[in-house]
C-alpha cells in the first residue's frame, strides 16, 4: 500500500479511536457491574448505545467469543443473537484484546455487505477479564477527519492481464488510424489542454479516440472519436480558459509530454504505448503498454528519463522482463 494511503486509513482510525474512547470506557465500567444479569447488560447496553456516536449495534462478548448479550440497535434488543459463537469473526480474530480500546480492521458485513468496523472495549480488569463491549458501526455513517493533502508516491507499476502477456510475442503493433493522423491530433490535444479548459487528457491509441476533463466540469467527460479530435473546430466546443493556476505542469511542455506518447507508440513493434495520459493538476502521466503492464508517474520524472531509456536500456526490456 503506498504511503499516502496508509497515513489516510491511519489519520482517519485515529480520529475514530478518539471520538469513542470516553464513552466505549464509560460504558464498560457500568457493564462490569451487571455482566452476569442477562435482563440488567441488555438495559444498560441500550441506554449506554445513545451515548456511542453513529454507532448501529452494540453488544456484549466473553473470553470465548460468545455473544453475552442481545443485539442492541436503536430499535431495541434482538435475543435470538445470544450464545452465538463469534471468535472467528475477523474483527476479533485481529483485535481480541480485554485492555482498553481496539479498533478492528475495516470488514464488508454480513449483513449489509457495507464496510464496517467494530470498536472494542475491554471488560474488567486485565488479570481477570470478563470479556468486552463490541459497538459495529457503518463506515458511511462515521465522520471524516481532517486528511493531510494526499502526494504520489512516485512511479507506480502494475502488471496487467496475464492472458495478454502470455501472448504478447505472438502479437504485433498494427498501426490505427490514430497512428496515421497523430501529427494533426497532438496540436488539437495541446490546445484543448493549454487553451481551452482540458485538465485531465487520455488518448486510447489503438481505438482512435480520446478522452478529456474541464476544469468546470470535473465530474463529467467526453469521449471523441478520431474525426472530431482531427477537426480543429472541437476547440470551439470547450470555453476558452487561461491555463490553471493549480496546474504543477508548466504550460510550454504540454506538447513535448503528448510527442513523447507518440515516441512510445512507435518504439518498438512487441512493446508499445496502448494509451497515454496527462492530468496536468496533480502532474500526473499514465501510460499502458502492449503488454497490459500500466505505469504512473511524475510528469517530470517521465520527461526526464530520456529517449535512450525508453529504446536502448529501456522500457522495452524493462517490459519484456516482467512479462517474459
Amino acid at each position: 500500500m503506498i504511503e499516502w494511503l496508509k497515513q489516510s486509513i491511519k489519520q482517519q482510525l485515529q480520529y475514530v479511536e478518539r471520538l469513542l474512547q470516553r464513552p466505549l470506557r464509560d460504558l464498560s465500567r457500568r457493564c462490569k457491574l451487571v455482566w452476569f444479569n442477562d435482563k440488567r447488560l441488555n438495559a444498560v447496553l441500550q441506554e449506554g448505545l445513545s451515548s456511542i456516536p453513529y454507532c448501529s449495534l452494540v453488544y456484549a462478548v466473553d473470553v470465548n467469543g460468545y455473544q453475552r448479550s442481545a443485539n442492541i440497535t436503536r430499535e431495541g434488543a434482538d435475543h435470538s443473537y445470544k450464545g452465538q459463537d463469534l471468535s472467528e469473526r475477523p474483527y476479533l480474530v485481529t483485535s481480541l484484546s480485554f485492555s482498553g480500546l481496539v479498533l478492528s480492521d475495516v470488514y464488508l458485513s454480513r449483513l449489509t455487505s457495507r464496510p464496517c468496523i467494530t470498536a472494542l472495549q475491554g471488560v474488567g480488569p486485565i488479570s481477570k477479564p470478563l470479556g468486552f463491549i463490541a459497538a459495529d458501526f457503518e463506515l458511511r455513517h462515521l465522520p471524516s477527519a481532517k486528511h493531510s493533502e494526499s502526494e504520489s508516491d512516485g512511479w507506480r507499476q502494475i502488471r496487467g492481464d496475464p492472458a495478454i502477456r502470455g501472448s504478447l510475442f505472438s502479437q504485433g503493433h498494427i498501426t490505427s488510424p490514430l497512428d496515421r493522423q497523430i501529427s494533426s491530433v497532438v496540436p488539437i490535444i495541446k490546445e484543448l489542454i493549454t487553451e481551452r479548459s482540458v485538465f485531465h487528457a487520455k488518448i486510447h491509441y489503438a481505438s482512435s479516440r480520446a478522452t478529456f476533463w474541464r476544469v468546470d466540469k470535473p465530474f463529467h467527460y467526453q469521449v471523441h472519436v478520431l474525426d472530431e479530435i482531427l477537426d480543429p473546430a472541437v476547440c470551439l466546443a470547450y470555453p476558452a480558459s487561461s491555463y490553471p493556476d493549480e496546474a504543477v505542469v508548466p504550460k510550454e511542455i504540454v506538447k513535448g509530454i503528448l510527442d513523447r506518447f507518440t515516441m512510445l507508440r512507435n518504439i518498438d513493434d512487441i512493446v508499445y504505448l496502448r494509451s497515454g495520459s496527462l492530468n496536468v493538476i496533480n502532474g500526473m502521466v499514465g501510460l499502458v503498454f502492449s503488454c497490459d503492464g500500466s505505469h504512473y508517474m511524475k510528469f517530470d520524472e517521465f520527461m526526464g528519463k530520456g529517449i535512450e531509456f525508453w529504446s536502448d536500456g529501456s522500457a522495452d526490456a524493462h517490459e519484456r522482463e516482467r512479462v517474459g
